[in-house]
């Protein structure tokens, strides 16, 4: 389903990271862990690390990226909103540049999920949503009292 979807040596390196991003994913959605595991994930956290900069650098520097075109007009909106009595520069329609982004809290916290787990256990033992609620409650206790 996945070969062939950019030419070699891309292919492979894409491959690579697919199967990578599954990997891990697989080993963080277990819902048992035992140390063995949590000790794949880590293993894992650290193969996904390598190949995620490895893809940067060899795989999205020779493929230019633009934003979508939805993007395109969302930004255009935005930027209208902001500047309502039209002294903007006249932008000449062009769609910026995008790039793989590295340096995201979401790339950044993969590898807390090891030290979370051993610490929280799986991700299904808990919610948020008992916090929300208590927040949602305390506020309506505060509108209520005055």
């Amino acid at each position: 389903m996945f070969e062939n979807i950019l030419p070699e040596p891309y292919n492979g390196l894409l491959l690579t990271l697919l199967f990578e991003l599954a990997t891990w994913h697989a080993l963080a959605k277990l819902r048992l862990h035992t140390s063995t595991s949590i000790r794949f994930l880590e293993t894992s956290t650290k193969r996904l690390g390598n190949i995620l900069r490895l893809f940067v650098s060899d795989v999205c520097n020779d493929f230019p990226t633009v934003e979508l075109p939805q993007e395109e007009t969302a930004r255009k909106r935005r930027m209208a909103q902001a500047n309502p009595k039209g002294k903007q520069k006249a932008e000449q329609g062009s769609r910026k540049t995008k790039t793989f982004n590295l340096t995201t809290y979401k790339l950044h916290a993969l590898g807390d999920y090891p030290n979370t787990i051993r610490q929280y256990g799986t991700t299904d033992n808990y919610t948020t949503q008992t916090v929300s609620l208590l927040s949602m409650l305390f506020t309506c206790l505060r509108l209520s009292l005055g």
